[in-house]
């Protein structure tokens, strides 16, 4: 008897008790987790208070039959396969089941290797779903850059700790500038976790409206607002099992974060529009680019919820910090991104540039440098006239006296030189925001907020 691959949550809904050991025996022999339930509504219960992956569904039951817990299911849990069960061969009945939803309609009796064949096939329908909501392609985008590059000292201190960190269920919080690469650690983390199997779902919170979040994560019912036309699941049940990443945490709202903070402490959650609690096992990384105690000490984040996210906290170094890692993630990034015949290469004085130049956009702006050089150079090497770097932030500019302000290596903060750096790109772009987001390597939203937070103003 071959072993079942997937290994599952499974509820067995039958009301006859010798026929529920046995399915309890077989599945749980097989490595599966296993809940009985007699009849419908214990069976809706059960559903209630934790998320199933499969359920081995009798038709006909007393008080409520199999037809209106199939209703249930697919109605509030539409990635819970279903096995219909039945003692009667009913073909207008098998096909009304698939018409509900119903992964297969088995009439008893049946072989075991039958039934064994059938959990394993629904329990792959499940998991190619759910990765379908996950969004493959995204994940293939990030999977192309998600080998943590460097060996300086700062990066393997953190990368050490978050090797320790990793097989945790411990919350983490990840903190560092802009575009230093904080989903890449979160995924980092997820890859090196018992959950590496289970979902990865990343939401960016500053990229969604605050009137919207809620539903992001928690999903909402049919009819909760407008255009909620049906009813839709949320990214912490997606998610259930493996990882729920939060970048930006720092942008959420003070309406939602109580709810969130409830949901990390208890694991349950209303869909909008819903008056039912459903649970979701996940574990949460968050990520910012803000100080977050000093947004507690503001007012604008809750001391409670920071506590709970930052069980663990991690400072990604800015590429400042880290310079000694510049060649290696040059070179990584021109593999990826080269696709001409001819491979572009960088000429010494290209990279001598790139050494010099402080990255107040961190490895994104490398990135986005890089990838422009490429289509800018005019032959297998690219050099620093293809780069196209500020030359206002220039240090061998500076240092020659020929340009700049002459701050670079200065006795100046982070905060300046962003300040300094954010302006003079919104006036090459003439303010032109959409455009100088992408060159800074931010959001819109970031872009903007930095712009209230510096008092910027267009000249």
């Amino acid at each position: 008897m071959a072993k079942t691959k997937n290994i599952a949550r499974i509820l067995v809904v039958d009301d006859e008790a010798d026929f529920r050991t046995m399915l309890d025996s077989l599945l749980t022999s097989e490595g599966h987790s296993v809940v009985t339930a007699e009849d419908g509504i214990v069976a809706i219960n059960q559903l209630q208070e934790k998320p199933f992956d499969l359920v081995l569904l009798d038709v006909r039951m007393p008080r409520v039959d199999g037809i209106e817990v199939l209703n249930f299911i697919k109605q509030n849990f539409i990635d819970t396969q279903v096995i219909m069960l039945t003692a009667v061969i009913d073909v207008r009945m098998a096909v009304d089941c698939m018409k509900l939803g119903a992964f297969y309609y088995l009439a008893k009796p049946y072989a075991v290797d039958e039934l064994l064949s059938l959990v394993n096939n629904a329990l792959e329908k499940r998991t190619l779903v759910i990765e379908n909501k996950v969004m493959k392609s995204e994940l293939s985008r990030l999977a192309q850059s998600s080998k943590l590059i460097g060996q300086s000292v700062e990066f393997m201190k953190v990368l050490e700790l978050a090797g320790k960190v990793a097989p945790s269920d411990s919350t983490v919080l990840l903190e560092g500038a802009s575009g230093t690469g904080k989903e890449l650690f979160a995924n980092f983390l997820h890859k090196n976790s018992p959950r590496a199997e289970k979902p990865f779902v990343a939401l960016n919170c500053a990229s969604i409206p605050d009137t919207l979040i809620e539903s992001e994560l928690f999903g909402h019912e049919k009819g909760a607002f407008t255009d909620a036309q049906v009813m839709r699941q949320g990214l912490v049940e997606i998610a259930h099992g493996g990882t729920l990443f939060l970048d930006e945490i720092g942008e959420v709202s003070q309406i939602f974060q109580p709810k969130l903070l409830r949901f990390i402490q208890t694991g349950e959650y209303r869909r909008v529009g819903g008056n039912k609690n459903f649970k979701s096992e996940v574990r949460i990384i968050s990520a910012t680019n803000k100080k977050l105690i000093e947004e507690v000490k503001a007012g604008r984040f809750r001391e409670d919820l920071l506590y709970r996210l930052n069980v663990i906290t991690l400072n990604i170094p800015s590429l400042t910090n880290r310079k000694e890692d510049i060649p290696l993630l040059a070179q990584s990034i021109l593999d990826r991104k080269n696709k001409q015949r001819e491979k572009k290469q960088l000429h010494a004085d290209a990279l001598q540039a790139l050494m010099e130049y402080p990255w107040p956009g961190n490895v994104r702006e490398l990135e986005n440098v890089l990838e422009r050089a490429i289509v800018l150079c005019n032959d297998e090497f690219i050099r620093p006239k293809d780069l196209a770097l500020p030359m206002h932030l220039s240090v061998s500019q500076n240092a020659s006296g020929s340009g700049g302000n002459g701050k670079i290596g200065s006795a100046i903060s982070i905060q300046e030189l962003e300040t300094e750096h954010i302006a003079a790109v919104l006036n090459n772009t003439k303010w032109n925001k959409n455009l100088a987001a992408k060159i800074l390597g931010i959001s819109l939203k970031t872009l903007y907020t930095k712009i209230q937070q510096y008092n910027l103003k267009e000249a």
